[in-house]
């Protein structure tokens, strides 16, 4: 007990430098035994204010989800896929840099999208290289050749949703081979652009996937 006694009064010593509590080392053991009760009872109270479970249990139990909440994955509405026919390494590149940017793209109810507005202009420091792009029927090398293939892989996933109105979308001047005549999409930032505008009372999410052979867009409910 004196032991004990002599830590806890050790303990509960103030520090010299506090000039308003005078330091003295002349106690008598009545004191140190109130004081040792003192601290005792506090420990004790503070004890009592705080539960801590050792129980591994009750962690998991806090840790894992309930098995009767509904999932939040959203729900695929519509998809649409085009060929990739060109191997091309700078349309690819072009190809993938859009469909990156257009990744997880969110259309709230009553937003209108536009696709010129969410990906940018197509710009070399962006990354975006030379390839062929159609222009008055002619087959020219520009910067960001290839979106419109993106554009027009978008389009035809959006015309399968129900709640999408389109507002704008344009054909290239020649047929491209990618798609059926008049299911085209051509985008040039600044004059064409594609628009849809959400009517429905849901937000939709668009994912874009690009593999070796194909272009896929697919448009999720929220």
């Amino acid at each position: 007990m004196h032991g004990i006694a002599f830590f806890f009064f050790r303990f509960l010593q103030p520090k010299a430098s506090n000039p308003s509590v005078p330091y003295t080392a002349e106690r008598t053991q009545a004191e140190i035994d109130a004081t040792f009760a003192e601290f005792e009872n506090r420990a004790k109270s503070q004890t009592t204010n705080h539960t801590i479970s050792n129980s591994t249990t009750d962690l998991a139990a806090q840790a894992s989800p309930k098995t009767n909440e509904v999932s939040s994955e959203p729900e695929p509405i519509a998809s649409f896929s085009t060929p990739l026919k060109s191997r091309a390494n700078g349309r690819r590149n072009n190809i993938e840099i859009t469909a990156s940017v257009l990744e997880g793209t969110v259309i709230e109810a009553g937003q209108t999208f536009s696709f010129n507005e969410v990906v940018g202009k197509p710009t070399s420091a962006r990354g975006y290289q030379k390839a062929d792009v159609l222009v008055d029927g002619k087959t020219i090398q520009a910067i960001g050749g290839g979106n419109c293939q993106v554009s027009t892989t978008v389009y035809n996933a959006a015309l399968q949703v129900p709640d999408f109105e389109i507002l704008e979308r344009h054909n290239h001047s020649q047929k491209v081979p990618y798609i059926a005549e008049g299911k085209d999409a051509a985008v040039s930032y600044g004059s064409l652009d594609l628009k849809f505008q959400n009517n429905g009372s849901q937000a939709y999410k668009l994912f874009v996937n690009v593999t070796d052979t194909e272009i896929q867009a697919t448009f999720y409910a929220l």
